[in-house]
């Protein structure tokens, strides 16, 4: 059949025609208008998955091109990975002088010398406990460190002056962009539906729904940008075409930071994260932020650690008495330092992080860390893991959005027939003391 709905063809006048009549094949359903829900079904929850910055770290502004700060060295002189020639030890760039005790150490043995001659590369040295270096101490993957000095009497000073170590870290921001445009004809059909969003307003919208998820959309961006950004590598293909990346999270936690890699499945796997922390700063307390399988594996350590090899839940490790629902998860744990458990939702999120799989979770050391500022020329305390974005007295670049086009705004801005929203964010991330983090993958 043909006509409305696909069943009837209208006369012109009331007349007995087989093209208006109802037979007994007909659909009756097709003859109507659907019956629509105004209400938008929310089939995958709350689908943004930024916060995390927002949750560790501050935001403050900037002006120049480039974000610049130095970071505290090592107080004690020490070097790894060098390697020997009879008494004469190679280690490029070394710090050591005439006259400082060393102890030399290849992880089995070691034996404490005196050093007597340097240069850029290499610096000799007088064994205290024999002729020589003793030939059980390795020829490689050798490990020293200063502890003192020694001088003999009416001798001059120490030659060379004891430079702190510098370690100036930069990084540049990224500006970052999108925009949403409908044309004037449908800004003209006038719909409404009812929605939650995901910043947690209700109501109804005149049906711009695209516009709104375009700016959920980039407000993730902002945040993911600077978690998974990095820099334009030499001669790159992005570096040849003009452009320079950013130092993300993940990529300065690669370069700089702590890498742990394989499952948590004892308590031996967390320990070797605490002997790290041991290492570095020695931050009391930090932060996991982790995916499902992490969490779940850190969960079953923990709760392996007062069941004693019984088959039978263990009632007041997760405080729970037998006639209650157990719960199986755990917010955080002390051992040597305090941890606080968190699932990161971008490393769930098929779409995102949970897409490659690449990352687990990083530990995120909480407080902050002072740090001498280039910009400011003074020492400034600092988050760990701040954003920073670009502002001055004319312009603030931290997050704009305007509005262009001949229809739907009250100045018709160009001879375009629809309207434009336009997203901007100018902004980079810092990460101070990366050496305290840990990347899992």
């Amino acid at each position: 059949m043909s006509g409305v709905g696909g069943a009837l063809t209208p006369a012109p006048s009331k007349s007995t025609l087989s093209s208006n009549y109802l037979g007994s094949s007909i659909e009756f359903t097709s003859q109507y208008l659907p019956d629509v829900y105004e209400a938008e079904f929310e089939k995958y929850g709350n689908r943004s998955v930024s916060s995390f910055l927002r949750m560790v770290g501050a935001e403050m502004p900037f002006q120049s091109d480039v974000i610049q700060w130095s970071e505290q060295g090592r107080l004690h002189l020490a070097v790894s990975g060098a390697t020997r020639s009879a008494d004469v030890i190679t280690s490029n760039g070394h710090p050591f002088r005439v006259n400082q005790t060393v102890i030399v150490s290849d992880g089995t043995d070691q034996e404490k010398a005196i050093i007597t001659a340097t240069t850029t590369n290499t610096f000799t040295v007088a064994s205290y406990e024999n002729a020589n270096l003793a030939s059980a101490i390795a020829t490689t993957g050798l490990k020293v460190f200063a502890f003192g000095s020694e001088f003999k009497k009416g001798t001059n000073g120490m030659s060379g002056s004891l430079e702190a170590p510098k370690d100036i870290q930069t990084n540049n921001p990224i500006i970052i962009k999108d925009k949403y445009e409908v044309n004037g004809s449908d800004l003209a059909q006038i719909g409404w539906i009812e929605v939650t969003t995901e910043n947690g307003a209700t109501g109804y919208l005149w049906y711009l729904k695209s516009e709104h998820e375009t700016r959920l959309r980039f407000e993730d961006y902002m945040e993911l940008s600077l978690i998974e950004g990095r820099p334009a590598a030499g001669s790159s293909g992005a570096e040849s075409a003009g452009y320079k990346g950013t130092k993300g999270l993940f990529y300065e936690l690669d370069n700089r930071g702590n890498i742990s890699t394989g499952s948590i499945a004892a308590r031996t796997d967390i320990e070797e994260i605490i002997k790290v922390l041991d290492k570095e700063g020695a931050i009391q307390e930090n932060v996991l932020f982790v995916n499902r399988t992490k969490s779940f594996e850190i969960d079953t350590v923990l709760a392996a650690q007062n069941n004693s090899g019984a088959s039978t839940s263990s009632y007041g490790l997760f405080d729970n008495d037998e006639s209650m629902a157990i719960s199986l998860g755990f917010q955080g744990f002390n051992l040597g330092y305090d941890f606080y458990k968190t699932d990161w939702k971008y490393l769930n999120d098929p779409t995102t992080g949970a897409l490659t799989s690449a990352v687990d979770g990083v530990l995120v050391p909480a407080g902050t860390t002072t740090i001498y500022d280039q910009v400011l020329g003074k020492n400034a305390v600092r988050p760990f893991l701040h954003v920073k974005y670009r502002k001055s007295e004319a312009e603030d670049r931290k997050y704009k959005s305007w509005v262009t086009g001949s229809a739907g705004t009250a100045g018709m801005s160009s001879d375009l027939d629809a309207m434009q929203v336009h997203f901007l964010s100018e902004r980079a991330l810092c990460v101070h003391g990366a050496n305290n983090f840990v990347i899992m993958k």
